[in-house]
């Protein structure tokens, strides 16, 4: 039987009610510090990350690396490269870069480098600066005690709010323990450790042009209103852009320039990171070693970049060649006119590294070489010149070749040339070729996949002489995509039996991933993201230019908008620079030119066909270079033995707007007309 319940008196109650209250608003009042507590307390909630700073070694400042950090959003180099060139409104990232590297004014290593205020030995460092931090739950205005033991020197502890990084030297050869104490709120702290241990990876560069980055000057030449060229007979004439300073007489009227004028002229040219071989931080091989610094954190890229443009097996790598240019550049009064050895200059480098380091050797080799091998400028050449005094002159100098005469040295010279390269590499890489990433060339001249450019004079006006003529266009795209590149890849990975004394150590690493995408982007590829100068003043019918000198003096371009709106770096369908291209981005004098077309004056008329050509023509954009360096990445990562880093969603750039242009493009192949890769 159920009892009756009885309450307790009103007061009773009032009271309890009144306890109950006070206990409520005490927890709640507690329950901030609990949750800090249980947010601290836990272990196994932090652990220390690590970053080699400024990694990329040719880089003085962390800022330019910390830059092209900042446009690396795990979707490649090629998306970088387009965020890059619109935030520099198609002028070009690297224009301020250049006079910022371990470079001496010549574009030669220095040995020694001031890097962010340290002045570091660029082989050999003693040390390496890095920044540490803690990765987990932390509370704020917390002060924790980090303590770094080298095992050699004495610990070095420091206090430092847990939030912030903390910045150190930490000694190359050795690892690094660090500790960090980190208090957690209640009298008590966690102890997190460790290992900091820098990989230096030491990577040469070798190669032809392409290797070089020819086509892409680190700073575009600039331009404004005429200059004239002379024809070849003489009487005729014509104007294209000058380069924008120079102020002596632009006309063809007042004979033979002056020496003062052609220091004048050569003043206000592009600049290169090396002037002599072309070397440029747009080359694929730059990009490679610099995207491997972005993405590994604990790692320190040393770039060793030797390719050079017109380089052969045996003129370049073996033996010095004639400099390509010689332009004036701030602290030198003249160059030589050669450019060293490529395998003179590694092993003098590696002599110097081996007094400080007995056993270190090269972790990764990229290369690029063979086309000038087989004469291709000189086929590109054929293709191009289309007037028969220019034909006539450049045969003469040996500047103009067939697809016979190429496939007569692909046939015979390249493969004994192949096995001199590999016996001269393998001492480099501890007798293995496996650590040497071959990066192959693309077709230049294709619109889609088996489809070759028609010919005809668009992206070739710059030089009335020039008019690619569709019989030898289509004749030469088929000996690259059927003969020389096939050839090659055989050579480099030993396919043909005969060419490899022993596969399992002569067989180089081949790449050749990109191709399929140069397929799309040739020369002649034209879309409507291009950007506005090229649609508006770039005519398909090769009409681009004044024909009334009267006018053409002050305004070459039909379109009558300034040549100075040309944007070198802004994004385009075709990754492959045109004979306009070249001559808008780089308008080359070049140097290293046999005897009989050596001009003898600025406004010569072998200058008109040199300058249009030499510096890039028929070579990648900054785009196509890029897009070379993503199918070269996962094939670096491979023989480094290091792990891809974590994939994401990308986002598709967005549109371009009228007065930006849109993205766009990947590289390509080998030389230019009368220049070789």
């Amino acid at each position: 039987m159920l009892k009756a319940l009885t309450c307790p008196p009103p007061s009773i109650i009032m009271r309890l009610l009144k306890i109950s209250a006070f206990c409520l608003a005490f927890l709640l009042a507690l329950a901030p510090l609990d949750a800090a507590f249980a947010q601290l307390a836990g272990t196994g909630d932090f652990r220390i990350a690590w970053e080699v700073k400024s990694r990329f070694r040719l880089f003085r400042h962390e800022t330019d690396f910390l830059r092209m950090a900042s446009a690396t959003r795990g979707d490649g180099v090629l998306a970088a490269e387009r965020r890059l060139a619109r935030d520099s409104d198609g002028l070009g990232w690297a224009k301020d870069v250049v006079v910022e590297l371990c470079l001496d004014n010549a574009g030669n290593l220095l040995e020694t480098c001031d890097r962010d205020g340290e002045r570091e030995s660029y082989l050999s460092p003693r040390d390496y600066s890095v920044g540490v931090t803690i990765s987990g739950p932390l509370a704020e205005g917390l002060d924790c005690l980090w303590t770094f033991n080298d095992g050699e020197s004495s610990p070095r502890q420091s206090t430092a709010p847990c939030d912030h990084e903390v910045k150190l030297r930490v000694r190359a050869g050795r690892t690094t323990v660090a500790t960090v104490d980190i208090p957690l709120g209640d009298g008590t702290a966690q102890r997190v450790t460790a290992d900091i241990a820098v990989r230096d990876v030491l990577i040469a560069a070798l190669g032809d042009s392409i290797a070089a980055g020819e086509g892409d000057p680190d700073r575009a030449v600039k331009l404004e209103g005429g200059f004239c060229f002379r024809r070849f007979g003489g009487g005729s004439q014509y104007y294209r852009p000058s380069r924008a300073g120079y102020t002596d007489d632009r006309s063809c009227e007042s004979g033979p320039s002056s020496p003062a004028a052609a220091i004048n002229w050569a003043k206000h040219g592009a600049r290169w990171m090396n002037p002599a071989c072309h070397r440029s931080l747009y080359s694929y091989q730059v990009r490679t070693a610099l995207a491997l610094a972005i993405e590994q954190p604990h790692l320190a890229i040393t770039l060793l970049p030797l390719a050079c443009t017109g380089a052969t097996i045996g003129a370049g790598l073996f033996a010095g060649q004639r400099a390509d240019d010689c332009p004036w550049v701030v602290g030198i009064e003249s160059c030589s006119g050669t450019a060293q050895a490529q395998f003179s200059e590694l092993r003098t480098l590696m002599t110097a590294l081996h007094r400080q380091q007995p056993n270190r050797g090269i972790d990764l080799v990229l290369l690029t070489v063979g086309a000038n091998d087989v004469n291709f400028a000189a086929l590109v050449a054929n293709v191009i010149v289309d007037a028969a005094t220019e034909r006539l002159l450049l045969r003469q100098g040996g500047a103009i070749a067939s697809v016979a005469d190429s496939q007569k040295a692909l046939d015979q010279d390249l493969p004994d040339e192949f096995a001199q390269l590999r016996t001269a590499l393998k001492p480099f890489v501890g007798g293995n070729l496996n650590r040497v990433l071959f990066v192959s060339y693309g077709n230049p001249a294709m619109q889609a996949e088996n489809k070759p450019c028609s010919g005809g004079r668009d992206g070739l006006d710059v030089h009335p002489a020039f008019g690619a003529d569709s019989e030898r266009l289509r004749a030469a795209a088929d000996f690259v995509d059927n003969k020389f590149l096939p050839k090659l890849k055989s050579l480099v990975t030993c396919e043909a039996n005969k060419s490899c004394r022993d596969p399992l150590t002569d067989r180089m690493i081949f790449v050749d991933g990109h191709q399929a995408e140069f397929a799309k982007h040739g020369m002649c590829v034209r879309s409507a993201s291009d950007p506005e100068f090229d649609r508006n003043c770039f005519s398909v019918n090769g009409e681009s230019f004044q024909s009334d000198p009267t006018i053409a003096a002050d305004d070459p371009m039909v379109c009558s908008e300034p040549a100075g709106n040309y944007r070198p770096y802004a994004s385009r369908d075709r990754w492959i620079r045109t004979a306009n291209d070249s001559y808008f981005t780089a308008m080359t004098y070049p140097e290293g030119m046999p005897a009989i077309l050596k001009p003898s004056d600025i406004h010569d008329a072998l200058w008109g066909v040199l300058s249009a050509v030499y510096g890039g023509a028929v070579h990648p954009t900054a785009e196509g270079y890029a897009a070379m360096a993503d199918a070269a990445l996962p094939a670096a990562r491979a023989v480094l033995g290091l792990t891809p880093p974590p994939s994401i969603e990308a986002q598709p750039l967005p549109p371009p707007s009228a007065s930006s242009p849109a993205p766009s493009g990947m590289p390509a192949a080998a030389a230019a007309p009368p220049k070789t890769p």
